[in-house]
């Protein structure tokens, strides 16, 4: 693992205890080997993507990780699985999404994975929970948050930040 670095992490939900699987998704993130999570934005309700669906809830969550790009990836994505996430239809109803977003100052575009996340300056639901923890986030094609035009119409605070506590474990009863 290298020196830790800031990478900035979206999640979404919009199946089941939505603001209860991004609770969880904090907590199996923050339990990682290599990721650190230091602070959470708030959560907030949106308009899905796609096709007919509950609305999403999002939020963004600032992490110091030592993991690499691809590394970090493969968390999220292990997390995602452990949660229960199954990927039948491009945009479609999920119990949660774990997205990168950003990961220090670098460029990653590969077969997998491009960071800055290419669509994110594209999306309200991001940039809202974003700018609370980053005023000017590196977004793709070296744009700045400050010359996008952000239309935050349609993404309604919904809860306070993310708690980043890991759950503390259920004591064991000897018989």
């Amino acid at each position: 693992m290298s020196d830790p670095v800031r990478a900035y992490v979206a999640l979404g939900s919009n199946l089941g205890d939505r603001l209860g699987n991004l609770q969880r998704a904090v907590s199996l993130l923050a339990g990682r080997d290599g990721v650190v999570v230091v602070r959470s934005s708030r959560a907030y309700e949106t308009e899905p993507l796609g096709p007919p669906q509950p609305h999403d809830l999002n939020a963004v969550i600032q992490v110091s990780t030592a993991l690499q790009p691809f590394d970090l990836l493969r968390t999220a994505l292990d997390v995602e699985s452990q949660m229960g996430r199954v990927r039948t239809e491009r945009w479609g109803p999920r119990v949660i999404d774990i997205d990168v977003l950003t990961y220090d100052q670098a460029s990653v575009d590969e077969p997998g994975l491009a960071i800055p996340h290419p669509r994110m300056h594209e999306r309200a639901f991001v940039l809202v929970p974003l700018a609370e923890l980053d005023g000017d986030p590196p977004l793709p094609d070296g744009r700045r948050l400050a010359d996008l035009r952000v239309d935050p119409r349609g993404v309604r605070m919904f809860a306070p930040s993310l708690s980043l506590e890991l759950p503390t474990p259920s004591p064991t009863r000897s018989p």
